[in-house]
């Protein structure tokens, strides 16, 4: 079994009700971050894991929505760990300049920290590792498989298959239809697709909203994927324009048209269990 949990659902359009993108996978003794957007530790709380339980960060890709709480995950964590252990961030090429920026941007408060507490004697413990395809994790019964999607102009992206006890779990994040995509879904049971309403986000007056019609999957599209893919659910997130309540069956239908098995969709913190 593995557990998925959407732990934010939003996007770069503010919702009150939804934290940035972000999903916590629970594999055998591992809980995988994927993707850290705002408010990511919040939710993570809501769901009782605290950054400190945290086997390693994922990340798809660096668009800003992403990663917009990468800060908050390195400090707390530095902060809340008594044995310290290194924090696996696995990313696209580009992964480090950003984590390592975002040191440099913490570099004050670090100071502080290890001027105050006598029990803080270094700065916190990263480990960074970069990948455009193939395997990047196998410990603990778990692996993880890197694809590269297609998010252009942002690139490289990656998507992941998680795999646990013969059971498979694939995270899309932001992309257009591809091959790459295709084959890492191939057979899983489920995949964890973005998603935007093609339909209302081509009435929204702003043209830089009308845009991301360019590289993002539509509900139909992820659903098609999925089919094409042979997987077991589909669950949608990063709902573009954010998801009204009341209007999940509006969604849950267009991913029908193109998908016949089940869709999950919902609120921040929706669990998922997954299993053969």
């Amino acid at each position: 079994m593995i557990d998925v949990t959407l732990l934010g659902t939003g996007s770069p359009m503010v919702d009150p009700n939804r934290a940035g993108p972000s999903t916590l996978v629970k594999a055998g003794d591992s809980l995988f971050l994927v993707d850290c957007g705002r408010g990511v530790l919040m939710r993570a709380a809501a769901a009782g894991v605290g950054a400190a339980n945290i086997t390693a960060l994922l990340l798809t890709h660096l668009h800003s929505d992403h990663i917009t709480d990468l800060s908050d995950v390195i400090t707390t964590r530095w902060v809340t760990t008594f044995v310290p252990t290194p924090l696996p961030i696995i990313g696209p090429p580009g992964t480090k300049a950003v984590v390592d920026a975002t040191l440099a941007a913490l570099a004050p408060d670090i100071s502080y920290r290890i001027g105050h507490h006598p029990d803080i004697t270094e700065p916190p413990s990263i480990q960074v590792h970069e990948y455009a395809s193939g395997q990047v994790w196998d410990d603990g019964g778990v692996r993880i498989t890197a694809a590269p999607t297609d998010h252009r102009p942002v690139e490289p992206t990656l998507g992941f298959r998680i795999e646990h006890d013969g059971v498979a779990v694939v995270l899309a994040g932001d992309t257009v239809p591809c091959a790459g995509l295709d084959d890492l879904a191939k057979g899983a049971n489920a995949l964890v697709h973005t998603v935007i309403r093609a339909d209302l986000v081509e009435q929204m007056p702003v043209q830089r909203i009308r845009d991301i019609l360019d590289y993002h999957s539509s509900v139909e599209q992820a659903a098609a994927t999925a089919a094409r893919a042979g997987v077991g659910t589909l669950v949608l997130t990063h709902y573009v324009p954010p998801l009204v309540p009341g209007q999940e069956d509006q969604w849950r239908a267009k991913a029908a048209t193109e998908f016949s098995g089940p869709v999950e969709i919902g609120n921040d913190l929706l669990q998922v269990s997954v299993g053969n």
